[in-house]
């Protein structure tokens, strides 16, 4: 008995001793994600912060202009969230791919591709159906002109193993002149000098939220990421990607018909910056100017890996880049600084991801 009772004590100190361990491994992963997301967000705000005062602007007074009209004005807020349906969309596009292990780096011009067409197409039909069958029809043409704008990379990747990185810029390139050909000749309004298409009435844009100048842009924004979380995290779709995009070989292996669902990641990929664009026009701007690009995808390209492919975690940082955006936009002005310090901001935040993942990989190796 006695030895029972010694076995039984050794047993209950060997789990109080493993119990606390597994728990600490578990909040000592936890902080390495929080310090691996919220470090380069820091590094890059105290990096920029003291770029301004090379500049010879104070940096609290710049970032306390951004919180300011950002988030504090009433118009601010909701110039920040109308901001977000578009990016939240192209943040859902970028998970799909890279998720599946697929870098299309080509949104900018399935974005701008798709704006246009749209921008051409929305004015012709509103005085021919009723605005709910205009606005659907757009929406569905500008997810489809994404998507046929990433065929050729698709193909090339899917059937040639050519590498996408190459293909989706060179086809971003080609889309961006591409758009602006078409808005200086074949779309062009021909009742204004200034080359642009046609202008959408404000009456058959998108509906606005709640009596304010909210686009609902951004539930559509909301609605596709939370599905693409779902889709990716909780479906036998989802986890076919995620096996193709950790490993090609095993999921030949596995049976999975690799390159028609590299085909799908990319048509899903595009068309969600496709639907961007579309929503970027039906709910903003009404019509594309020539020479117009907001280069919006490159930009959402780290708040997604911040976000660690997290479709709840990148509504929180579009949230933060659009507050960045907006704020930035006012800041600039009342500091004297150039209107495109915000991408400035957002490279820097790129480079201190890279210099983080390389830190922690060394770590890691260290560790092993």
């Amino acid at each position: 008995m006695s030895g029972t009772g010694s076995e039984t004590t050794g047993m209950g100190a060997a789990g109080a001793t493993l119990a606390p361990g597994g728990r600490g491994g578990a909040w000592r992963e936890r902080g390495r994600l929080v310090v691996m997301t919220l470090g380069p967000i820091l590094g890059a705000l105290v990096l920029s912060g003291l770029l301004l005062l090379v500049l010879g602007v104070d940096p609290l007074a710049y970032y306390g202009y951004v919180v300011e009209r950002g988030l504090l004005s009433p118009y601010g807020v909701q110039a920040t969230f109308t901001r977000m349906g578009p990016l939240l969309l192209i943040a859902a596009g970028l998970i799909v791919a890279f998720r599946a292990g697929i870098w299309n780096l080509g949104g900018d011009g399935q974005f701008l591709l798709s704006a246009v067409v749209v921008a051409a197409l929305a004015p012709l039909l509103a005085p021919l159906m009723p605005v709910w069958l205009v606005l659907l029809a757009a929406l569905l043409v500008g997810a489809l002109v994404g998507a046929a704008w990433s065929l050729l990379p698709a193909l090339l990747k899917a059937y040639q193993g050519v590498n996408e990185i190459i293909t989706t810029l060179m086809m971003t390139f080609l889309g961006v002149s591409f758009a602006n050909v078409l808005v200086k000749l074949f779309f062009r309004d021909p009742t204004t000098t200034v080359p642009q298409t046609r202008t959408l009435p404000v009456a058959d844009r998108l509906p606005r939220l709640f009596d304010t100048t909210v686009s609902s842009g951004v539930l559509i924004g909301l609605v596709a990421i939370i599905a693409v979380h779902v889709v990716m995290t909780r479906t036998a779709f989802g986890l076919k990607l995620r096996i193709v995009g950790a490993n090609p070989r095993a999921a030949v292996h596995a049976g999975l018909n690799v390159p028609l669902l590299t085909v799908l990641t990319f048509a899903l990929s595009a068309g969600l910056a496709g639907l961007a664009g579309a929503v970027e026009i039906l709910g903003v701007q009404g019509n594309v100017r020539a020479d117009w690009n907001p280069a919006y995808s490159l930009t959402v390209i780290p708040l997604v890996f911040l976000a660690r492919f997290n479709g709840f975690a990148s509504i929180a940082f579009v949230f933060l880049f659009s507050v960045l955006s907006i704020g930035g936009e006012s800041a600039a002005r009342r500091t004297g600084v150039p209107n495109f310090f915000t991408l400035v901001v957002v490279a820097i935040l790129l480079v201190m991801l890279g210099v983080t993942e390389y830190l922690d990989q060394r770590r890691r190796a260290a560790g092993r």
